[in-house]
Protein backbone atom coordinates (compact mmCIF):
# COMPACT_ATOMS: atom_id res chain seq x y z
CA UNK A 1 0.00 0.00 0.00
CA UNK A 2 2.79 2.22 0.67
CA UNK A 3 4.60 1.74 -2.36
CA UNK A 4 1.21 2.27 -4.37
CA UNK A 5 1.16 5.83 -2.85
CA UNK A 6 4.45 6.47 -3.99
CA UNK A 7 4.13 5.41 -7.15
CA UNK A 8 1.33 7.69 -7.44
CA UNK A 9 3.42 10.64 -6.33
CA UNK A 10 6.00 10.36 -8.65
CA UNK A 11 3.00 9.89 -11.16
CA UNK A 12 1.97 13.15 -10.55
CA UNK A 13 5.22 14.82 -9.98
CA UNK A 14 6.01 13.64 -14.20
CA UNK A 15 2.86 15.18 -15.13
CA UNK A 16 3.56 18.03 -13.26
CA UNK A 17 7.39 18.21 -14.67
CA UNK A 18 5.75 17.62 -18.39
CA UNK A 19 2.83 20.17 -17.72
CA UNK A 20 5.58 22.73 -17.28
CA UNK A 21 8.31 22.07 -19.77
CA UNK A 22 5.00 21.89 -22.16
CA UNK A 23 4.19 25.55 -20.91
CA UNK A 24 7.91 26.80 -21.36
CA UNK A 25 8.32 25.49 -25.03
CA UNK A 26 4.99 27.32 -25.64
CA UNK A 27 5.87 30.41 -23.98
CA UNK A 28 9.93 30.34 -26.02
CA UNK A 29 7.41 29.57 -29.12
CA UNK A 30 5.42 32.17 -28.45
CA UNK A 31 8.46 34.47 -27.91
CA UNK A 32 9.92 33.92 -31.16
CA UNK A 33 6.89 34.19 -33.16
CA UNK A 34 6.77 37.74 -31.81
CA UNK A 35 10.57 38.58 -32.19
CA UNK A 36 10.18 37.36 -36.40
CA UNK A 37 6.83 39.56 -36.50
CA UNK A 38 8.76 42.53 -35.00
CA UNK A 39 11.70 42.43 -37.46
CA UNK A 40 11.32 44.92 -40.53
CA UNK A 41 10.14 43.62 -43.99
CA UNK A 42 13.45 43.23 -46.43
CA UNK A 43 11.02 43.86 -48.94
CA UNK A 44 9.77 47.72 -47.59
CA UNK A 45 13.42 48.69 -47.69
CA UNK A 46 13.43 48.40 -51.50
CA UNK A 47 10.95 51.19 -52.36
CA UNK A 48 13.17 54.53 -53.88
CA UNK A 49 13.62 56.91 -51.18
CA UNK A 50 12.96 60.40 -52.29
CA UNK A 51 16.05 63.08 -51.53
CA UNK A 52 14.83 66.18 -48.74
CA UNK A 53 15.02 69.31 -50.18
CA UNK A 54 18.55 70.69 -50.03
CA UNK A 55 20.59 67.31 -50.28
CA UNK A 56 22.83 66.46 -52.91
CA UNK A 57 21.45 62.90 -54.66
CA UNK A 58 24.37 60.80 -56.00
CA UNK A 59 23.11 59.36 -59.32
CA UNK A 60 24.12 56.35 -61.40
CA UNK A 61 26.62 56.83 -64.15
CA UNK A 62 25.44 57.71 -67.44
CA UNK A 63 26.72 55.04 -69.97
CA UNK A 64 29.23 56.55 -72.71
CA UNK A 65 27.04 57.82 -76.15
CA UNK A 66 27.92 56.22 -79.27
CA UNK A 67 30.87 58.24 -80.98
CA UNK A 68 29.90 59.67 -83.98
CA UNK A 69 32.12 58.84 -87.09
CA UNK A 70 34.24 61.59 -87.84
CA UNK A 71 33.92 63.59 -91.41
CA UNK A 72 36.26 63.36 -94.10
CA UNK A 73 38.62 66.01 -94.70
CA UNK A 74 37.91 65.62 -98.59
CA UNK A 75 33.91 66.24 -97.32
CA UNK A 76 34.69 68.99 -95.64
CA UNK A 77 34.92 72.32 -96.83
CA UNK A 78 37.45 74.92 -95.62
CA UNK A 79 36.17 78.07 -93.88
CA UNK A 80 38.13 81.21 -94.11
CA UNK A 81 39.19 82.74 -90.64
CA UNK A 82 38.18 85.82 -89.65
CA UNK A 83 41.34 88.76 -89.64
CA UNK A 84 43.61 85.94 -91.09
CA UNK A 85 46.27 87.22 -94.07
CA UNK A 86 46.03 85.98 -97.00
CA UNK A 87 49.75 85.58 -98.66
CA UNK A 88 51.38 87.67 -101.11
CA UNK A 89 51.93 86.73 -104.39
CA UNK A 90 55.80 86.54 -105.45
CA UNK A 91 56.98 89.22 -108.03
CA UNK A 92 56.87 87.71 -111.34
CA UNK A 93 60.52 88.91 -112.18
CA UNK A 94 63.62 89.05 -110.10
CA UNK A 95 63.49 91.50 -107.45
CA UNK A 96 65.93 94.54 -108.22
CA UNK A 97 68.73 95.56 -106.44
CA UNK A 98 71.05 98.03 -106.88
CA UNK A 99 73.18 100.52 -104.94
CA UNK A 100 72.02 103.60 -103.62
CA UNK A 101 73.73 105.38 -106.63
CA UNK A 102 73.05 102.53 -108.99
CA UNK A 103 71.01 101.72 -112.06
CA UNK A 104 67.87 100.06 -111.02
CA UNK A 105 66.62 96.70 -112.51
CA UNK A 106 62.75 97.03 -112.08
CA UNK A 107 60.22 94.38 -111.53
CA UNK A 108 56.74 93.48 -111.87
CA UNK A 109 54.32 91.35 -109.69
CA UNK A 110 51.00 89.93 -110.65
CA UNK A 111 48.56 91.79 -108.61
CA UNK A 112 48.05 95.20 -106.75
CA UNK A 113 48.83 96.03 -103.30
CA UNK A 114 46.58 99.13 -102.87
CA UNK A 115 44.47 99.92 -100.02
CA UNK A 116 41.53 101.65 -100.66
CA UNK A 117 42.93 103.29 -103.73
CA UNK A 118 42.56 101.32 -106.50
CA UNK A 119 44.45 102.27 -110.16
CA UNK A 120 42.55 102.26 -112.47
CA UNK A 121 39.58 103.56 -111.25
CA UNK A 122 38.04 106.48 -111.11
CA UNK A 123 36.69 108.52 -107.94
CA UNK A 124 33.56 110.34 -107.47
CA UNK A 125 33.76 113.57 -105.07
CA UNK A 126 34.01 117.18 -104.15
CA UNK A 127 37.28 119.39 -104.25
CA UNK A 128 37.68 122.17 -101.36
CA UNK A 129 40.01 124.04 -101.41
CA UNK A 130 42.86 125.15 -98.19
CA UNK A 131 45.49 127.42 -97.56
CA UNK A 132 48.70 125.45 -98.13
CA UNK A 133 51.14 127.17 -96.57
CA UNK A 134 54.87 126.22 -97.44
CA UNK A 135 53.30 122.94 -98.75
CA UNK A 136 54.12 120.82 -95.90
CA UNK A 137 51.44 118.45 -94.24
CA UNK A 138 50.27 115.21 -92.38
CA UNK A 139 52.68 113.57 -94.62
CA UNK A 140 55.84 114.97 -92.98
CA UNK A 141 57.42 115.54 -96.43
CA UNK A 142 58.37 119.63 -95.50
CA UNK A 143 58.32 122.52 -97.74
CA UNK A 144 57.51 122.04 -101.19
CA UNK A 145 58.50 124.55 -104.27
CA UNK A 146 55.03 123.21 -106.53
CA UNK A 147 51.72 123.81 -104.87
CA UNK A 148 50.68 121.21 -106.57
CA UNK A 149 49.15 119.41 -103.32
CA UNK A 150 46.12 118.18 -101.81
CA UNK A 151 45.08 116.60 -98.63
CA UNK A 152 43.38 113.42 -98.29
CA UNK A 153 40.12 113.14 -96.80
CA UNK A 154 40.82 110.79 -93.41
CA UNK A 155 38.78 107.36 -94.77
CA UNK A 156 40.79 107.60 -98.18
CA UNK A 157 43.90 108.81 -96.35
CA UNK A 158 44.13 105.17 -94.84
CA UNK A 159 46.51 105.72 -91.83
CA UNK A 160 49.00 107.43 -94.66
CA UNK A 161 48.51 105.32 -97.10
CA UNK A 162 47.73 107.93 -99.02
CA UNK A 163 50.91 109.93 -98.90
CA UNK A 164 53.09 110.33 -102.09
CA UNK A 165 49.87 109.37 -104.70
CA UNK A 166 49.46 111.67 -107.95
CA UNK A 167 45.85 112.09 -108.36
CA UNK A 168 44.53 113.23 -111.67
CA UNK A 169 41.39 115.78 -110.57
CA UNK A 170 38.72 116.53 -113.15
CA UNK A 171 35.77 119.46 -112.98
CA UNK A 172 32.70 119.04 -114.64
CA UNK A 173 33.86 122.01 -116.79
CA UNK A 174 36.83 119.70 -118.51
CA UNK A 175 39.07 121.56 -116.65
CA UNK A 176 42.19 119.37 -114.98
CA UNK A 177 44.79 119.40 -112.77
CA UNK A 178 47.73 116.72 -111.34
CA UNK A 179 48.50 117.20 -107.50
CA UNK A 180 50.44 115.17 -105.03
CA UNK A 181 49.00 113.77 -101.63
CA UNK A 182 50.82 115.92 -98.71
CA UNK A 183 48.08 116.08 -96.52
CA UNK A 184 45.39 114.58 -94.57
CA UNK A 185 41.67 116.26 -94.49
CA UNK A 186 40.17 115.66 -91.42
CA UNK A 187 35.93 115.28 -91.02
CA UNK A 188 34.02 116.43 -91.63
CA UNK A 189 36.08 115.94 -95.03
CA UNK A 190 33.83 113.11 -96.48
CA UNK A 191 34.92 109.72 -98.15
CA UNK A 192 35.70 111.11 -101.87
CA UNK A 193 36.44 114.46 -101.49
CA UNK A 194 39.96 116.52 -101.93
CA UNK A 195 41.18 119.96 -100.62
CA UNK A 196 43.18 121.36 -103.08
CA UNK A 197 45.89 124.02 -102.22
CA UNK A 198 44.84 127.48 -103.32
CA UNK A 199 47.08 127.40 -106.23
CA UNK A 200 45.78 123.63 -107.51
CA UNK A 201 42.19 124.79 -106.54
CA UNK A 202 42.61 128.06 -109.29
CA UNK A 203 42.92 125.19 -112.08
CA UNK A 204 39.55 124.48 -111.97
CA UNK A 205 37.65 126.97 -110.46
CA UNK A 206 37.88 130.56 -109.34
CA UNK A 207 39.17 129.82 -105.19
CA UNK A 208 36.18 131.77 -104.29
CA UNK A 209 33.96 128.99 -105.36
CA UNK A 210 35.03 127.09 -102.56
CA UNK A 211 33.56 123.99 -103.53
CA UNK A 212 32.78 122.00 -107.08
CA UNK A 213 32.50 118.50 -108.07
CA UNK A 214 34.90 116.18 -109.12
CA UNK A 215 36.09 113.01 -110.84
CA UNK A 216 39.89 111.76 -109.91
CA UNK A 217 42.02 108.85 -109.89
CA UNK A 218 45.75 107.57 -109.89
CA UNK A 219 47.82 108.23 -112.06
CA UNK A 220 51.86 107.35 -112.84
CA UNK A 221 53.60 110.56 -113.84
CA UNK A 222 56.42 110.60 -116.16
CA UNK A 223 59.75 112.12 -113.77
CA UNK A 224 63.23 112.47 -113.72
CA UNK A 225 63.21 112.40 -110.07
CA UNK A 226 64.39 109.32 -108.25
CA UNK A 227 63.28 107.99 -104.89
CA UNK A 228 65.16 109.56 -101.54
CA UNK A 229 65.14 108.39 -97.97
CA UNK A 230 64.64 109.95 -95.17
CA UNK A 231 65.51 109.28 -90.95
CA UNK A 232 63.64 110.75 -88.56
CA UNK A 233 65.04 113.22 -86.10
CA UNK A 234 65.81 110.95 -83.38
CA UNK A 235 66.69 107.74 -85.20
CA UNK A 236 69.99 105.30 -83.87
CA UNK A 237 71.35 102.13 -84.25
CA UNK A 238 68.17 101.46 -80.88
CA UNK A 239 65.19 103.29 -82.64
CA UNK A 240 64.65 104.91 -85.56
CA UNK A 241 62.04 105.55 -88.53
CA UNK A 242 62.05 105.71 -92.19
CA UNK A 243 60.35 107.59 -95.05
CA UNK A 244 60.56 107.32 -98.73
CA UNK A 245 60.09 110.52 -100.74
CA UNK A 246 59.53 111.13 -104.47
CA UNK A 247 57.98 107.85 -105.32
CA UNK A 248 56.25 107.45 -108.25
CA UNK A 249 53.23 104.98 -107.54
CA UNK A 250 51.79 104.93 -104.22
CA UNK A 251 54.00 103.23 -101.68
CA UNK A 252 52.94 99.45 -100.49
CA UNK A 253 55.54 98.52 -98.03
CA UNK A 254 58.38 99.83 -96.76
CA UNK A 255 61.11 96.44 -95.23
CA UNK A 256 64.30 96.18 -93.16
CA UNK A 257 67.13 93.65 -93.46
CA UNK A 258 67.03 91.34 -90.43
CA UNK A 259 69.17 88.05 -90.24
CA UNK A 260 68.79 86.17 -93.25
CA UNK A 261 65.51 87.99 -94.32
CA UNK A 262 63.17 90.95 -94.46
CA UNK A 263 61.24 92.46 -92.06
CA UNK A 264 58.30 94.77 -92.94
CA UNK A 265 57.57 98.13 -90.60
CA UNK A 266 54.54 99.72 -89.56
CA UNK A 267 53.44 102.60 -91.02
CA UNK A 268 52.56 105.65 -88.97
CA UNK A 269 49.74 107.98 -89.29
CA UNK A 270 52.78 110.21 -89.95
CA UNK A 271 54.11 108.86 -92.80
CA UNK A 272 57.08 107.07 -91.22
CA UNK A 273 57.52 102.96 -90.43
CA UNK A 274 58.86 103.14 -87.16
CA UNK A 275 61.43 100.30 -86.49
CA UNK A 276 60.94 100.64 -82.55
CA UNK A 277 63.88 97.93 -81.23
CA UNK A 278 66.00 99.23 -83.76
CA UNK A 279 65.96 96.08 -86.02
CA UNK A 280 67.90 97.02 -89.42
CA UNK A 281 68.48 100.68 -89.18
CA UNK A 282 71.04 101.36 -91.26
CA UNK A 283 71.59 98.48 -92.90
CA UNK A 284 69.41 97.67 -96.59
CA UNK A 285 66.30 98.68 -97.27
CA UNK A 286 63.41 97.05 -99.73
CA UNK A 287 60.25 99.58 -100.85
CA UNK A 288 57.33 97.63 -102.80
CA UNK A 289 54.59 99.63 -104.55
CA UNK A 290 50.85 99.39 -105.34
CA UNK A 291 51.93 97.06 -108.45
CA UNK A 292 54.59 94.91 -106.39
CA UNK A 293 57.61 96.20 -107.43
CA UNK A 294 60.40 95.69 -105.11
CA UNK A 295 63.76 98.01 -105.34
CA UNK A 296 65.86 97.36 -102.93
CA UNK A 297 68.47 100.13 -101.43
CA UNK A 298 72.17 99.89 -100.26
CA UNK A 299 74.34 102.39 -98.82
CA UNK A 300 72.07 104.77 -97.06
CA UNK A 301 73.62 106.30 -94.18
CA UNK A 302 71.94 106.15 -90.33
CA UNK A 303 71.62 110.20 -90.66
CA UNK A 304 68.68 111.37 -89.28
CA UNK A 305 66.50 114.56 -91.16
CA UNK A 306 68.34 114.29 -94.22
CA UNK A 307 67.35 112.94 -97.52
CA UNK A 308 69.24 110.68 -98.96
CA UNK A 309 69.18 109.85 -102.98
CA UNK A 310 68.86 106.31 -103.90
CA UNK A 311 69.02 106.43 -108.17
CA UNK A 312 65.86 103.97 -107.96
CA UNK A 313 62.67 104.88 -109.65
CA UNK A 314 59.36 102.80 -109.81
CA UNK A 315 58.24 101.83 -113.33
CA UNK A 316 55.58 104.37 -114.78
CA UNK A 317 51.74 102.18 -115.26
Amino acid sequence: MHETRQAARRRRRRRVLMTGTTAALATAGLLVFLVMALQPDPKADARPVTPAAGSQETLPPTPPEQEQPTTSPSAASPTPTAGATTPEPSATKPTARASATGTPRETSAAVSLAGRIQPGSTYRGVATVYQAGDGDGACLYGSSDDMMIAAMNTTDYETSKACGAHVLVRAANGASVTVLITNECPLPCAPGQLDLSEQAFAKLAAPSTGRIAVTWSLVSPGTSDTISIRYKTGSSSHWCALQAIGHRNPLARLEVSAGSGWRQLTRTEYNYFLSADGSGCGGPIRITDIHGERLVVDGIALRPDAAQQTGLQFARR
